[in-house]
């Protein structure tokens, strides 16, 4: 982004309410939402800095604007802070307007409630109580906030107002209490300028970061890179204000506004506000073609520009929802128990590259050949990804190309898609000496998990028993130890560093024998491992005198073998 279209500075409150600039929550950004954590933490972090000797100042986070022309500012991001500070404004005027009434030097109050109003919430027309405000809100939010809140009004409705409404009574009634019971604390007798102190200290010690930026594009672009730096934004909430603002310009009638806000809050509360970008990435790329997430909301908006397309992008997006939850969290889904057992290797394979292919396929294929494809890629993952450990860029290009082609028809079987997918398919060959190879750290609980499960499925092979791999009642046994005691000393350190986490030299233990035998030495584990109702830990034992560098190999290369008939496809090979 460029200096002309991208500015960012440090600005107290004051900086940015007093000075005759005005803020507007755009149309259809998220309602406001903030609870009684939120406000006391704020009010806390407040306190903070008006106390003697507390901080000298209050960081507030960012604050993302977008401005044409440097005077009215649309509040991309953080719009709850800056309604809640307005707010305990407008609790502060209510204290002083109460002072006012009970005659407490009512013409020195009156001055300095009508200088706060001024400078921090806006011109109030006397004869029409109507609002200039300098903070316009939602269009759920703001006639309550004009009506009720600003002019502080003694009665505000309380029944058929909306959730968002009664938050901001209520955060108003909470600041009130808050404000009163700071200003009857302090021991001056002058309650007004207490409470004139509170707002004027308040407004020059909290300060934001303010990035301003010139349209849509540029804000997301802000988003994308606060994200990466571990500060959560909501995007989210920035690409619905653009796709409903190209209806609102299209002068789309208020009930099918309504409509669709509700369909877009639906989706994004079953999918939750963080996951919902990653939804509508891997739900564009099952259509279209291929965008990396830090381009998406470019070719959104150069592709969703009418109210038709707006409309065809919801209608899709509904119907991919509950596809992508089963993906993601197939263990909430209504699937079958199979596939749910498929979603779960993936996800325990932090394999996410086959999902916009699998979302096209479940859309397009019947159910038994989705099954197909689904296996398949569980297959190639555990191949390519969790024992090859090969790069993904390649592997992600050839699954979209696939996803287009189920897309678009041209691959309209699960025969047609598998041979597609050949080239990310590691040959058995390949993958037999990948997997004699391999070495899995297992103090990473996702590893040992992995490490479980893989012997599971040898297990199964070798004996025709399935186990659990989940399971409490047995654990993972490094026949190697991880901490070896000095009867292992014929190995050196080099060896051990490189060997205990070797496949070959790992078995699955029921927990008690496991506990038992510990860091001992291997003639010490043996009547243990002869015992076991594992075939392939008792087979440890049946076939090695002792425990060497050359007897892991040996081991891991025989396990290899049966890998190479557990995960793979026939059609494939």
């Amino acid at each position: 982004m460029s200096a002309t279209n991208f500015n960012t500075k440090n600005d107290t409150l004051r900086k940015l309410l007093g000075n005759g600039l005005t803020y507007r929550i755009p149309r259809f950004q998220r309602d406001y939402s903030w609870g009684e954590d939120e406000w006391e933490d704020l009010w806390q972090d407040i306190l903070g800095t008006i106390a003697v000797g507390g901080e000298p100042a209050h960081y507030m986070g960012y604050l993302v604007l977008q401005s044409a022309d440097d005077k009215l500012f649309d509040v991309i991001d953080g719009q709850q802070r800056l309604t809640t500070l307005s707010i305990i404004v407008l609790a502060a005027l209510k204290n002083l307007q109460r002072l006012i009434d009970e005659g407490k030097e009512p013409d020195r109050t009156r001055q300095r409630l009508d200088q706060l109003r001024q400078t921090y919430i806006g011109y109030l027309d006397p004869v029409t109580l109507v609002s200039r405000s300098k903070l316009t809100l939602n269009r759920n939010n703001d006639n309550y906030y004009q009506t009720y809140l600003v002019p502080l009004a003694e009665h505000m409705p309380q029944r058929r107002i909306r959730a968002s409404e009664h938050g901001l009574r209520k955060a108003f009634e909470w600041f009130d209490r808050r404000v009163r019971d700071y200003a009857k604390s302090s021991p001056s007798a002058d309650v007004g300028m207490i409470i004139a102190q509170l707002i004027d200290s308040m407004s020059d010690k909290l300060f934001f970061t303010v990035i301003t930026v010139t349209d849509e594009l540029n804000a997301y672009k802000v988003f994308e890179t606060l994200n990466a730096r571990g500060v959560r934004l909501s995007a989210t909430d920035l690409l619905k204000n653009y796709l409903f603002s190209v209806l609102h310009r299209q002068q789309e009638h208020e009930h099918e506004l309504k409509n669709l806000e509700d369909r877009w809050e639906n989706m994004v509360g079953r999918l939750g506000s963080e996951s919902f970008p990653d939804f509508l990435r891997m739900h564009w790329n099952s259509r279209n073609a291929f965008v990396r997430q830090s381009e998406l909301f470019k070719v959104i908006r150069s592709q969703i520009a009418t109210r038709e397309q707006v409309f065809e992008l919801l209608r899709s997006m509904d119907e991919d929802v509950d596809v992508y939850l089963a993906l993601t969290s197939p263990e909430s889904s209504q699937w079958p128990p199979v596939w749910r057992g498929y979603v779960g290797e993936l996800r325990m394979f932090s394999v996410r590259q086959p999902l916009p292919l699998l979302m096209a396929a479940k859309r397009r294929l019947t159910d038994p050949e989705f099954e197909t494809l689904l296996r398949a890629c569980v297959m190639i993952s555990f191949r390519y990804n969790v024992i090859g450990g090969l790069h993904t860029g390649d592997q992600e290009r050839i699954y979209h190309s696939v996803a287009q082609r189920i897309a678009n028809g041209t691959l309209a079987t699960a025969a047609s898609a598998l041979e597609a997918l050949k080239t990310i398919y590691p040959a058995d060959d390949a993958f037999r000496a990948a997997f004699a190879d391999k070495v899995i750290k297992t103090t990473a609980s996702r590893n040992k998990k992995i490490v479980r499960y893989i012997l599971c499925a040898l297990e199964k092979q070798a004996s025709g028993y399935d186990y659990e791999f989940e399971s409490a009642s047995y654990n993972l046994e490094h026949i190697l130890p991880q901490n070896p005691a000095a009867s292992w000393r014929t190995f050196s350190d080099e060896e051990l560093d490189t060997l205990v986490y070797r496949i070959g030299n790992m078995a699955l233990m029921e927990a008690g024998a496991n506990r038992d035998v510990g860091n001992g030495d291997y003639e010490g584990k043996k009547a243990a491992y002869a015992t076991s109702i594992f075939s392939l830990t008792r087979k440890v034992v049946e076939e090695n005198e002792d425990w060497t560098p050359s007897r892991i190999d040996t081991r891991q290369q025989a396990l290899a073998k049966i890998a190479t008939s557990v995960w793979r496809v026939a059609q494939l090979a």
